[in-house]
């Protein structure tokens, strides 16, 4: 009778527990200004590094040492970068020693447009991205998409972007029209 009554309140609180994690989160006030303010510091994110403001970039960031930024290049390899120090000293640098020219738009991609957002929260100070992304060339004559995917952090209040990993699919160009 004992086990049984151990077993039962073992099954209990694994599925409350099980529960719990798959709910959704019970703790803002209002959900869809939360997924506004993620969507705030990624689009300014987004911004300041294809105006190449590297105050502004990295004020977006986690500077944790669990941060992380993956994204694939034109010639098929990757770069990754973890941990703050890391993301600093590379995109920090390439921020830093290729800045976009203002006489050139002031945008390496003026146009950037997302489809297809899911979130997913993990209770009410983590959040996860994925969605398709499409980049402009600089004048403006076609979009590139990439794959996008964001881990969000809530520190002091604020939401921080912890990772960033860009998937681009440089082969295939999409005429600007046929994505308006």
């Amino acid at each position: 009778m004992k086990t049984n009554l151990l077993s039962l309140m073992l099954l209990s609180a694994i599925a409350y527990a099980c529960q719990t994690a798959n709910s959704s989160p019970t703790g803002f006030n209002d959900l869809e200004t939360e997924k506004k303010e993620i969507m705030a510091v990624i689009q300014t994110e987004t911004d300041c590094f294809f105006k190449r403001d590297y105050n502004c970039w990295q004020n977006q960031f986690s500077h944790s040492d669990y941060a992380y930024q993956a994204w694939s290049n034109a010639d098929g390899t990757f770069d990754a970068s973890v941990g703050w120090e890391n993301i600093n000293k590379n995109l920090g640098k390439f921020i830093k020693e290729n800045p976009t020219e203002k006489e050139e738009a002031g945008n390496s991609h003026p146009v950037v447009k997302r489809e297809n957002i899911r979130y997913k929260f993990y209770g009410n100070n983590a959040a996860h991205l994925t969605w398709d992304q499409y980049n402009s060339d600089r004048d403006q004559k076609y979009f590139l998409q990439s794959k996008e995917v964001r881990l969000m952090e809530k520190i002091n209040g604020q939401w921080k972007i912890v990772n960033v990993s860009a998937f681009w699919n440089y082969k295939n160009k999409i005429p600007l029209a046929q994505n308006q």
